[in-house]
């Protein structure tokens, strides 16, 4: 009996010790729901990255496991699947993507003291003094007044009708933006809010025919983004259309089709930038799941590399020190070929790197100018 008891022993420190060597992250994300694109793009590039890293030995030698959880597009569920994400303590939190359901979830991870990588751009998300998120992407805050600016100085707008989409996204959207349109004597000639997951853009476009602006910018999420696109074009509306990522996002021209062509945007990240690190992933990503990735593809991939290259940073795995440690860090695609573009975090967990300004022709996304880190 006794051996028995000490080899039943031996075997459940060893699986212990398996257990220590294994680096457990918890990504929350839309699977399911309006924002079904967003979530499974992001998951896949969270599960290509683990990939690749764990073929190569994983981080200091710990191979990385990742659990999914679906947030359904819901706030609330994605609150409740956050805590229960925590309670497994995870080295880092992954997720959502939505702003709103950051906007609940990240308290959560804040106070568990467990960093938080997520997708979404609401400007107000990193400034809270919540030490414990980041960004993978442009905030509205940087994003905006880019597209403000190419709108007056490039566009010659002196006039522009807003679409927005009424939720946290949305509305840090329209707010920023409004603003850097004052800044610059743009006058906005129709101020339009539209619901997520809308299926019918016909009475905001003829709001905006009627308005006669000299420009529009739109701001919704990705499949109304395709939506209204179609009814801009059905309606005949000639006026340039600008808005940021989720205008000029691959999924977008896949679903708008015909209708995408001309529309421009200001994106943090695309697959079709003119970088080769870009153009490899891409390749990897279609390699794999057979379609080609959206900017949130991107976000999720980059979001494990930047776990990558902090924990090799500290030199340790220590969820604590990862927050003060991603803090002010940059990290460079010479070092970490992962990471893509070089880039820097702030104290407020905001990035600073390249960003594109595009125009979709012929149902590709043309990188028209490449726009450099701000410091």
């Amino acid at each position: 009996m006794k051996p028995m008891i000490l080899a039943g022993a031996m075997l459940a420190a060893l699986c212990t010790t398996a257990g220590a060597q294994t680096i457990k992250l918890a990504d929350v994300a839309e699977l399911s729901g309006g924002g079904a694109t967003v979530g499974t793009n992001w998951k896949n590039g969270i599960d290509l990255a683990i990939e690749e890293i764990n073929a190569k030995g994983g981080i200091l030698g710990r191979k990385i496991e990742v659990t999914h959880a679906d947030s359904q597009s819901n706030p609330g569920i994605a609150r409740a699947q956050v805590q229960k994400a925590l309670d497994a303590e995870p080295y880092v939190l992954l997720g959502p993507g939505y702003s709103g359901s950051v906007k609940v979830t990240s308290p959560l991870a804040a106070e568990a003291g467990i960093a938080q990588i997520m997708g979404g751009e609401a400007a107000e998300l990193t400034q809270g003094g919540n030490k414990y998120l980041f960004r993978t992407s442009f905030g509205q805050q940087s994003s905006m007044p880019k597209v403000a600016k190419y709108m007056a100085e490039e566009l010659k707008a002196k006039s522009v009708a807003v679409v927005w989409v009424n939720n946290d996204f949305g509305k840090g959207g329209r707010d920023v933006i409004l603003k850097e349109f004052a800044k610059r004597g743009v006058k906005v000639v129709a101020d339009l809010s539209t619901e997520a997951g809308q299926a019918d853009f016909a009475a905001d476009v003829s709001k905006v025919k009627a308005a006669s602006p000299d420009a529009v910018f739109v701001y919704v999420n990705e499949e109304e983004s395709a939506r209204i696109l179609k009814e801009l074009k059905r309606q005949g509306v000639t006026v340039p259309l600008m808005g940021e990522t989720t205008l000029v996002g691959q999924k977008v021209v896949e679903l708008a089709g015909e209708a995408a062509n001309g529309a421009r945007g200001h994106v943090g990240l695309t697959t079709d930038a003119p970088v080769d690190l870009v153009k490899a992933f891409r390749d990897k990503f279609v390699k794999k799941y057979n379609y080609v990735p959206d900017h949130n593809g991107v976000k999720g991939y980059l979001a494990i590399y930047m776990i990558k290259a902090t924990t090799e940073k500290m030199g340790k795995v220590d969820a604590k020190a990862f927050a003060d440690t991603l803090h002010g860090l940059t990290i460079k695609a010479a070092s970490e070929p992962g990471i893509l573009m070089d880039v820097t975090f702030d104290q407020n967990g905001d990035i600073d790197r390249q960003g594109f300004l595009v125009e979709i022709v012929n149902g590709k996304q043309v990188v028209k100018e490449v726009l450099p880190k701000l410091n």
